[in-house]
């Protein structure tokens, strides 16, 4: 089971997971989270991991699985 809270900034909404404690095959739970029909339906996850440079570090897959660089929507739910 993943503990997950659900975020909508500006017409994207997307799963946010403390990962800072846990592994998981992150691109198939995106797939599988993301969707809309079946899953909980997101446009995709943005995980809390652990960080050498700061305090905490945002890690974000889409709903197809790819990890995106960054999103502009997404770290504004991450900051709130």
């Amino acid at each position: 089971m993943v503990d997950f809270t659900k975020y909508q900034g500006a017409g994207n909404d997307y799963l946010f997971i403390d990962a800072r404690e846990r592994q998981e095959d992150w691109p198939t739970l995106a797939k599988a989270m993301s969707e809309r029909h079946f899953g909980v339906g997101a446009d995709g996850i943005i995980l809390a991991t652990p960080s050498a440079k700061a305090p905490i570090r945002m890690r974000i897959f889409n709903a197809d699985g790819s990890e995106g660089e960054m999103c502009g929507n997404g770290i504004r739910c991450f900051a709130k």
